[in-house]
């Protein structure tokens, strides 16, 4: 009971940072549709501290998987940009990655 109620404020607290939007497309989420998005997935020694999670849409999670922000947004640039606007409580060095990332991707773009 106690974990539940952890998980549920967790939730909460991670929802209100990314000021109830996924935070990669950009849509707004209500509580019951929102997801916690592990940042550096579990898989790849991602922990579960606030500053690695963000709220995400469903199909983002999904989509974003397993890869790692800098994959994620090599792929998806436009993920990158709404990453640095509405991940407002992540680790800063998680910011300055999808930076990078989305720079990179651009430049390889033009």
């Amino acid at each position: 009971m106690l974990h539940q109620q952890h998980k549920r404020q967790v939730k909460r607290a991670t929802f209100r940072d990314c000021g109830r939007r996924c935070v990669y497309c950009g849509t707004a989420l209500g509580l019951e549709n929102a997801t916690l998005d592990h940042v550096i997935p579990l898989s790849r020694g991602g922990s579960h501290q606030p500053g690695n999670l963000v709220a995400a849409c469903q199909r983002c999670n999904q989509m974003k998987g397993a890869l790692l922000p800098t994959e994620f947004f090599a792929r998806y640039p436009i993920a990158g940009e709404n990453f640095m606007r509405f991940a407002r409580a992540v680790h800063r060095q998680l910011k300055r990655g999808a930076r990078r990332a989305v720079s990179l991707a651009y430049a390889q773009a033009a």
